[in-house]
């Protein structure tokens, strides 16, 4: 995990399959912004292939986000094509033949924590492009 990941108190986890419900198994917050990273896992390796984030701070320091939190980013929000994660990750898991994916939240914006989202995705990216010279390979646009 990055280290810049570490101090954040309310985080999550969650493992999902090509059988799985997504809005089922998804137990990130309802409530909170903060950001997500993706992970293809397999018997043997794992693999960071995406990193998000949702809700946007203010001029005046407070937080715009959606209803639905970060749990509606993952679930609802759009990749691959103009639909939903639920129906566009199994799909392209089974595409890329990937066995599982394993989900972290973070929180970065509460009432105890006020760490910009995008930012600590940047952070997150940043560090993945110093060790691999690439970008994780479900944040290039398709």
């Amino acid at each position: 995990m990055y280290k810049e990941l570490e101090k954040f108190t309310v985080k999550g986890h969650f493992t999902f399959t090509q059988d799985d419900s997504l809005e089922e198994v998804c137990n990130a917050s309802e409530s909170g912004s903060g950001i997500f990273l993706v992970y293809a896992a397999g018997e043997d390796s794992k693999e960071l292939i995406m990193v998000a984030s949702t809700g946007t701070v203010q001029n005046d320091g407070t937080l715009k986000s959606k209803n639905g939190g970060l749990k509606d980013k993952i679930v609802n929000g759009h990749q691959f094509a103009k639909t939903g994660r639920k129906y566009s990750w199994p799909a392209q898991m089974k595409i890329e033949n990937i066995d599982r994916l394993e989900v972290l939240w973070f929180e970065t914006f509460n009432a105890n924590e006020k760490w910009i989202p995008t930012s600590v995705e940047g952070q997150v990216l940043q560090n993945f492009l110093d060790e691999n010279g690439k970008l994780p390979r479900w944040n290039v646009a398709f």
